[in-house]
């Protein structure tokens, strides 16, 4: 397909641009910089920091020159380097030329790559310790069942069997009865005397078939019944 005047403008502008250089930046410290408190402008001088660096092999940028690179006000650029030092993102290493003795000074990124490692290392430990409690924790319905458990064996004064604690899961997960029914069933089974499994099978039926589904309804429908009787 042939190109338009104007992509081939563009495409040039993008091919002279690779010629220049390009800039290695950490993803992480573009996309987690406001969750370490950093700002744009002090992001955008890490930046600078790098491209110096990596484009123009110039690892100590005077104050000047990242000023007029930002496009900032006297200043401001090396308050921003102080703190970045004073939270560990950067530091100055100071190195002495053996051979000529001549002392020089450049910026080291290492700080920034430890930050953002260690940032990044506590967030997946997070999470994985968030989907191991997920795991562990009981839910809501299996905390449920195990409340009624507890329930059952202290009406029977004895621990329950397999079977019956699984007649009890079949109530709450096939059957959808709600545990203030299951409650109020036992305790009818109580009243009665007749403290079987059977028997509070019965009277969860014999409400489901009257459309019995709340406590108010069960504590009706068995003073009518008693009414009865």
């Amino acid at each position: 397909m042939a190109m338009t005047e104007g992509w081939k403008v563009w495409a040039k502008g993008i091919s002279f641009g690779m010629e220049v250089g390009t800039v290695n930046v950490p993803y992480a410290l573009l996309s987690h910089y406001r969750k370490l408190h950093l700002n744009d402008a002090e992001v955008m001088l890490l930046m600078q920091l790098l491209a110096f660096l990596q484009v123009e092999h110039n690892d100590f940028p005077s104050i000047d020159e990242l000023e007029q690179r930002m496009g900032t006000s006297t200043g401001t650029v090396a308050t921003m380097i102080r703190r970045l030092m004073k939270d560990g993102w950067i530091t100055i290493d100071e190195e002495k030329d053996e051979t000529t003795g001549i002392h020089s000074e450049r910026y080291n990124l290492s700080g920034m790559y430890d930050r953002l490692g260690q940032y990044i290392a506590e967030e997946r430990a997070a999470a994985r310790q968030s989907m191991r409690d997920r795991e562990v924790s009981p839910q809501p319905q299996e905390e449920q069942v195990r409340n009624l458990f507890v329930i059952f064996e202290k009406e029977f004064a004895r621990p329950l069997s397999p079977m019956e604690c699984e007649t009890i899961s079949g109530w709450i997960d096939q059957d959808g009865y709600p545990e203030e029914l299951i409650l109020l069933s036992l305790k009818e089974a109580v009243f009665a005397g007749k403290v079987h499994f059977r028997y509070i099978d019965r009277i969860l039926l014999e409400w489901s078939r009257n459309r019995v589904q709340t406590a108010e309804d069960a504590k009706a429908y068995t003073q009518k019944f008693r009414g009865r009787s």
